[in-house]
């Protein structure tokens, strides 16, 4: 199963965005969506699917984290 997860632009050359994606650098194809330092969006598979605000990106992370927390998968 695949999970779309928020992260943060960092950076964006031409098609490809740095993003902060849970803590870690990682590069996503930026192609299908407009986008620019400091949006969050959602990214899927590599590919950046959707722009979210970031009250709605904080409370999908926060959703996460807690789901991770009830697991163990924090540890």
């Amino acid at each position: 199963m695949c999970l779309a997860i928020p992260g943060k632009v960092l950076l964006v050359e031409g098609s490809v965005a740095t993003l902060d994606l849970h803590g870690r650098q990682v590069k996503a194809d930026a192609s299908m969506v407009s986008v620019k330092p400091g949006d969050f969006v959602v990214v899927y598979a590599g590919l950046i699917v959707q722009t979210l605000d970031e009250e709605e990106a904080l409370e999908r992370l926060r959703i996460l984290a807690d789901g991770e927390t009830e697991s163990g998968l924090d540890a």
